[in-house]
């Protein structure tokens, strides 16, 4: 029976290592490929790790002063707003619509509705929302792009925030409510931060969902003042030749963020998955 327990913790930990490897894997050779020379990146067989290490690729990027590292940075910072704005707004809608969907039972078919649309190709939607868009004037702009984060992250965090509710006892509410709590004062002290933890998780999950959004970002800006960090990369990737180096430090860069984020509140979203099961 230890044989067998002993055997399982081996398995279960070569299982994890493997999985970690393979996650970690292309990330590593994404920062080896950043502070590689370019004729590294072009020589057969490709080396493991270059003969010498070359940050000039982050030094363009990085340098406000030139036309790259100004465009970059730019695209860069669009992201931050347009994915913080979306996120933040996300939460402001879904947190209050997360408690109606999940107190009034009659209501949670329109969820299920919503979340349904998710199935479509975003280019069924490309054209209606472009019209929108241009009869607002939002096109080519940062508020634009927002928007339509928003439209798409809301029914999403509404989902799994509405998980969190579905969990919290209603008996609590009640006896807040009998003891004079006004709707909002019971929401704001007592159910909101007794599942803080899911709503940090849905946050992150719509951080990361709009920040790696590529389709809207391509189709809805054209100019350096929307332009997002994803379009940027694939921009870098353009031409007749192709910069590897280039295109991966912006990766690098690009994906510091999220990581960042993610090691920051990684209890939080630990505690949101394994607190709140989603249900339907």
């Amino acid at each position: 029976m230890e044989r067998r327990s002993t055997l399982a913790t081996v398995l279960t930990y070569l299982a994890a290592n493997v999985v970690f490897l393979i996650v970690v894997a292309p990330f590593i050779w994404l920062v080896i490929m950043s502070i590689s020379p370019a004729e590294a990146l072009s020589q057969k067989p490709l080396r493991w790790w270059p003969s010498e290490v070359d940050f000039s690729n982050y030094h363009q990027l990085l340098d406000y002063t030139g036309g790259k590292g100004r465009d970059f940075l730019s695209a860069l910072f669009n992201s931050i707003r347009a994915s913080g704005a979306a996120t933040l707004l996300a939460l402001i809608v879904a947190v209050p619509a997360a408690w109606v969907v999940s107190r009034v039972r009659s209501m949670g078919w329109s969820l299920s509705v919503v979340v349904l649309l998710y199935m479509l190709p975003p280019v069924a939607l490309a054209v209606p929302l472009y019209m929108v868009l241009a009869r607002l004037g939002m096109l080519n702009s940062v508020l634009g792009l927002a928007a339509i984060y928003l439209a798409i992250l809301a029914p999403f965090t509404t989902w799994l925030i509405k998980s969190g509710f579905d969990a919290l006892p209603g008996e609590i509410e009640s006896a807040a409510s009998m003891d004079g709590a006004r709707l909002d004062q019971m929401l704001r002290l007592i159910s909101i931060p007794l599942i803080a933890p899911i709503i940090s998780t849905a946050a992150i999950f719509a951080l990361l969902l709009a920040w790696d959004e590529f389709f809207y970002a391509l189709l809805f800006t054209s100019g350096v003042q929307a332009k997002t960090v994803t379009v940027a990369i694939a921009e870098i990737s353009g031409g007749r030749e192709t910069n590897y180096g280039a295109i991966a430090a912006a990766g690098v860069i690009a994906a510091l963020p999220p990581v960042f984020i993610g090691l920051v509140l990684q209890k939080a979203l630990i505690s949101g998955l394994t607190q709140g099961g989603v249900k339907g």
